[in-house]
């Protein structure tokens, strides 16, 4: 049997791995020097939306894509990390990165570095930017990779708008403890001036980037204090010192992405651009798309194991907040039991993450996929849930278990890494 070809951005990708030790090293020092070198493509970037945040950021450019596409415009969009294809991270006015754009500019960054210490998130970064600066469009949504302060992206000196989502406790061995010091990190996006919008934060968190605009000028656009949003009859209505909109409920399922959905909406009007109309509006949250956010999967071998009107459900939530998150959604959809399928990254708060859903869950199964990055051994979910989960130890095997015991019809969610999303997305889609 003939074996798998590696493309080449593939092995470009694999050599850069090599020249720094470390995967995360937050720092703007490296980049700095390699966008310089490069002739700095930063400073030629359409406008820039920065989105920055601990759990929503994704969803966020998500619908702030879909509002501008639905506006006409063209839109490049930096997101990470991938689930299937390192392509989904950059879209370049409207359609994914091809191989041979995304080789050229990865070698085109490689050859300016040298044999110079860089991370790959840094150089892929940095490869980016030279597309993003060359093909012509109307709107960058550029998404954080971690914290904000010392991330890659944030170079752009003068962003036309800044967000910041839902800031929880995440990565804290790169960002800090508290909430304060995560919160401090995020804020590092905010620019002298420019307009930031910020949704639902804890009382510490929104004061910190509330310190950080004041300090910068830079005017503050948060939930419930120059925006709001919230269901009314059969849909949203949104609110800010510009007047209201009539929103349908968002594509994204989940009463989560209504504060996404208002954060996209309040830094795109900040804007003042008047191409983002009403109607873009409500078709952009209309239309959104976004993988492994409360996704519901409906072919592929897992959807195959189970009976007719069973459902399978797909989230790569992973923290605390995200687990109180998913658990509201499953709490307030009750039309049919849920199944949870859960697999974790190792190092992430499994406990903290599952003790919401364990109350809304009519089973619990614990699993690792072979390949599934870093993944958590499932006895070590068994654990962190109390000794209710039982192992699957795979996701069909959990999944087949769930439908030859339970009595059904039912839904079944698998959640809890973004690393196990892209191992079932690539086998089911």
């Amino acid at each position: 049997m003939a074996g798998i070809v590696e493309a080449p951005s593939e092995a470009v990708i694999a050599r850069l791995a090599r020249l720094h030790p470390k995967l995360i090293d937050l720092s703007l020092g490296r980049i700095e020097r390699l966008l310089a070198r490069l002739g700095h493509p930063e400073r030629r970037l359409p406008p820039v939306l920065h989105v920055a945040g601990t759990n929503g950021k994704g969803s966020t450019c998500a619908f702030a894509r879909a509002i501008a596409e639905a506006a006409g415009l063209r839109v490049h969009v930096y997101t990470s990390p991938h689930l299937v294809s390192f392509h989904e991270r950059i879209r370049l006015a409207g359609s994914l990165v091809t191989e041979e754009a995304l080789t050229e500019a990865l070698e085109e960054a490689e050859a300016a570095n040298g044999k110079d210490p860089i991370t790959v998130f840094e150089i892929t970064t940095a490869a980016a930017f030279l597309l993003f600066a060359r093909i012509p469009a109307e709107l960058l949504v550029l998404e954080v990779g971690l914290g904000g302060r010392l991330d890659a992206t944030n170079v752009v000196e003068r962003p036309a708008a800044t967000a910041i989502t839902r800031i929880a406790m995440d990565h804290m061995d790169f960002l800090g403890d508290t909430i304060e010091k995560i919160a401090f990190e995020k804020a590092g996006i905010i620019k002298p001036g420019v307009p930031c919008a910020t949704g639902r934060q804890d009382r510490a968190a929104l004061a910190v980037i509330a310190d950080r605009a004041r300090a910068l000028g830079a005017p503050l656009l948060a939930r419930d204090n120059g925006w709001s949003i919230a269901p009314d009859g059969q849909g949203l209505r949104y609110e800010d010192a510009e007047g209201s909109l009539a929103l349908p409920f968002p594509a994204l399922a989940g009463a989560h992405q209504h504060d996404n959905a208002g954060v996209a909406i309040a830094a795109l009007r900040a804007m003042r651009d008047r191409r983002f109309t009403d109607a873009a509006f409500a078709e952009g949250l209309a239309r959104a798309s976004w993988p492994a956010r409360l996704q519901r999967l409906v072919r592929g071998p897992l959807v195959e194991l189970l009976p007719e009107r069973w459902e399978l459900w797909l989230d790569g939530g992973h923290n605390e907040d995200a687990g109180r998150a998913l658990a509201a959604h499953l709490a307030a959809d009750r039309a049919l039991p849920w199944h949870v399928v859960v697999g974790m990254k190792a190092g992430k708060q499994t406990a903290a993450f599952l003790a919401p859903i364990i109350p809304q869950a009519a089973s619990l199964w614990a699993v690792a996929e072979p390949k599934q990055h870093l993944a958590q051994a499932p006895e070590a979910i068994v654990a962190a849930s109390g000794g209710r989960a039982r192992i699957g130890p795979r996701v069909a095997d959990a999944v087949a278990a769930i439908a030859r015991e339970a009595e059904g019809p039912a839904r079944v969610l698998v959640c809890g890494s973004l690393y196990l999303a892209g191992v079932v997305l690539r086998d089911n889609t």
